[in-house]
């Protein structure tokens, strides 16, 4: 299964808002740690070692290009 590019998320904007505001109210370290917990969580779910590498890598890269801009 290759890693999904494409829009696929139904409501995308409330999905946002929904993240968003798990973090609101909490300092920076416990918001960093939610995410964290939440990027386990996830992997665990996906489960597909090679989507996972995959995921990482675009992350990264989006990452390191933003950082460049």
């Amino acid at each position: 299964m290759p890693l999904i590019r494409d829009p696929h998320i139904p409501d995308p904007d409330g999905f946002y808002e929904e993240l968003i505001a798990s973090q609101r109210d909490l300092p920076d370290e416990q918001a960093d740690l939610l995410l964290a917990k939440l990027v386990l969580i996830l992997a665990n779910h996906v489960g597909d070692r090679a989507v996972l590498s995959e995921a990482i890598g675009l992350a990264r890269a989006n990452t390191v290009k933003a950082g460049a801009a």
